[in-house]
């Protein structure tokens, strides 16, 4: 399906459903991109839940350390713990035993640049490091949600843009996934979705584990600091801050949708696999994603990731082979 511009703005008036509640007393949670915004407001609710066990994980320490504080202070919760993690570098933390993943970290860009490992940016941190990460936590994920009788959950945040999105034929056909970035942010979020629903078709139909999709919706968000830090005049500044006056959720309306694909739907599992949530329910995906071209790029897409992955981490080869339903061409 296909988003007016109508039942866009209708999505963004309407009333955003109360946040979903668990017991997660016992759990471990762990959210990436945990020190500002939906990541942090997440983290409060996940908190207020009684978990175990919950890491927050940011690229700045100190900024990690603020968050610490003030998920302590304002919920009196003393479970918390953080985790350094750049995903604008390969060589990040893994580990742990884990019920929920909250994978939100992400950037946008104006201007192209590139990590130490080469990538470009946005596509490294929203998609690949995204990619890596989610993968080496598989082992973690599954165990958890084999002692616990349900499933664990993987939660990656994608967003809205898909119902607009059609890549460009360049990207469809590419051999490389970092060709023709030009609509890199929104690109690198079909790519979450697509790792979502190629994950899910691999994996074992007794894996207890469900990898599900969100979009926060549009929210008052750090996410496009970039423009706003740019000292010149820029008529896309002035765009961004009548939309976000007119149509913006706060920052903890967003969140709800992050907690939600954590804890909810758990009446409906078979569905949430693979599934795509908005204001706190699964909706119908984008057209361009169910159709044949989209089927293809989604399985181009994994088949690339994984050969990157792959060469990134020797952890990948034996996660792939345990755990999901590979074909004769990847074993050999």
């Amino acid at each position: 399906m296909k988003k007016s511009t109508l039942a866009y703005v209708i999505d963004q008036w309407s009333v955003v459903p109360p946040v979903e509640t668990a017991d997660l007393s016992g759990k471990t949670v762990l959210v990436v991109g945990a020190n500002v915004g939906i990541g942090l407001k997440a983290s409060k609710h996940f908190a207020r839940m009684r978990s175990a066990r919950l890491i927050i994980a940011c690229r700045s320490e100190a900024k990690g350390k603020v968050a610490l504080g003030e998920i302590g202070q304002e919920i009196g919760y003393n479970g918390c713990e953080l985790w350094t993690v750049d995903l604008a570098n390969f060589a990040s933390k893994e580990g742990g035993d884990l019920l929920i993943l909250v994978m939100n970290a992400a950037i946008t860009l104006p201007d192209y640049q590139s990590t130490a490992d080469g990538w470009e940016t946005i596509l490294q941190v929203n998609y690949l490091a995204t990619s890596l990460l989610s993968s080496l936590l598989i082992p973690q994920l599954v165990a958890a949600g084999r002692k616990s009788l349900t499933p664990s959950r993987m939660v990656i945040v994608s967003s809205g843009v898909l119902y607009w999105l059609t890549p460009a034929k360049e990207i469809k056909t590419s051999s490389t996934l970092e060709t023709h970035m030009q609509l890199r942010y929104q690109e690198s979020k079909l790519f979450n979705f697509f790792f979502v629903r190629a994950l899910t078709s691999r994996l074992q139909s007794v894996t207890p584990l469900t990898s599900v999709a969100v979009t926060p919706g549009f929210c008052y968000s750090q996410l496009r600091r970039a423009w706003y830090e740019k000292p010149t005049f820029s008529f896309v500044k002035i765009a961004l801050a009548i939309q976000e006056r007119l149509l913006a959720w706060t920052a903890e309306q967003g969140s709800r949708q992050l907690v939600f694909g954590a804890v909810g739907g758990r009446d409906d599992e078979e569905n949430m696999k693979g599934g795509f949530v908005s204001r706190g329910r699964l909706v119908e995906v984008a057209g361009f994603v169910l159709s044949d071209e989209g089927d293809e790029m989604q399985d181009t897409v994994w088949k690339e990731t994984i050969d990157i992955l792959t060469g990134v981490s020797d952890k990948i080869g034996p996660i792939v082979q345990d755990y999901l339903i590979v074909s004769d061409s990847f074993i050999n």
